[in-house]
Parts: structure tokens; sequence; C-alpha cells
């Protein structure tokens, strides 16, 4: 039975090349692939798919405006075997929504991979959407910058200093971003941070 799978976890927690190794391990079988990014997320190129460790391809850009139910329906045949959407967390509700029909009205898995909340620890929309919807959730993990536990979040650095408001969305990686557990997203140890983050 297929299902909408939801992948999260903190910045530098391997989303991105897992989804890029759950493409390969379907293509390498033979079976159909349609990967989608939304075109918000710009770091390596409209439309791509990237990890830190440097292996990216190309991917089906999404826009805010796009319904992916009418999308993917119009494109696809019957030898699609999984939909893998990276970034998801910068879907729209209502997209999401669509992904889940998709999963009940064409019998097609789709496993959405993202961050669960920004760096102020305030959901995403497309996140809260996808923890609310899907059938199954799945924390990718990664350690604190700072004490080598459990990651759960993401402080995000401007001209060296941690940054606590601004705008939710703020296309960056490892030069703007580190992951913490949540005590040292509230008392990051600057010290630290002025080594990791110079300024110019």
């Amino acid at each position: 039975m297929a299902q909408l799978f939801f992948e999260y976890g903190a910045m530098s927690s391997g989303k991105s090349i897992e989804i890029l190794k759950v493409a390969h391990n379907y293509e390498s079988q033979g079976r159909q692939v349609l990967l989608m990014t939304p075109i918000t997320d710009t770091r390596a190129g409209i439309g791509v798919v990237a990890s830190r460790i440097g292996l990216s391809r190309e991917a089906l850009a999404v826009k805010p405006a796009d319904d992916l139910y009418v999308l993917i329906k119009s494109m696809t045949g019957d030898d699609l075997a999984v939909i893998l959407v990276d970034e998801a967390q910068f879907l729209t509700p209502e997209q999401v929504d669509q992904l889940a029909y998709t999963v009940d009205n064409l019998h097609i898995p789709v496993m959405a991979f993202g961050l669960k909340q920004d760096a102020f620890n305030n959901l995403f929309a497309g996140s809260k959407r996808l923890i609310e919807l899907a059938d199954k959730l799945e924390e990718m993990k990664t350690i604190c910058s700072f004490c080598g536990k459990k990651a759960t979040t993401q402080l995000r650095i401007v001209n060296g200093k941690p940054q606590r408001q601004g705008a939710q969305v703020f296309i960056g990686g490892d030069e703007a971003y580190i992951p913490t557990c949540r005590r040292h997203w509230y008392n990051p140890d600057l010290d630290k941070i002025a080594t990791m983050f110079p300024i110019k």
C-alpha cells in the first residue's frame, strides 16, 4: 500500500544524501523515480538536489502555485515507482495535501525530506502539514556542533553572531547554519562560533 513518508532532521543530518541514495536504489532496479524540489531552494541552483558531500542531480523544480497532484498525474505513467521530494519544508500546506491525495488516489508512495522547524524553532508550514498527514514520520539524526549530543534544530549565524529574529526563509548551508541541541541553541559557545565563522 502506498504511503506518505516524512523524514525530517536538523541541518547536516544527511537528508539530501539520503534522498539521492533512495533514488539510486530505485533506479538501479530499473524503477522510475520522480524527484522534486521547491524552487525556493537555490543553494545549488534551481531544480537541483545537492548534498554537502558533493553529490547532486537535477530535479523537477516546483513553484508554490503548482498543483502537485495535477502535475504528477499529467507527467507520469503506470511505471512510476516513487515520488521523492527534497526540502519539503518549503511546500505549501495545500501542496502537502496534494501529495497525500496522490498517494491515496494514484497509489504512488511519496517520500518527503526536510527540516521540521526553522532557525527560530517554529514549524515550517509545509513540515507542520506533513506531520499532520504523513503515514510515517522518521527523524534523521545528527549531532550538536557544541556538545556532540543529538541536534534537534539549527542556529543561524549572520556576521559571526547568532540571529534570533528575521525572515523564516534564509537560504544557506554550512556558511550560515550549524546544528545544535536545544540547550546550545539557547546558550551557544560564542567563542567557538567566532572560530567557526570568522568575520572577514
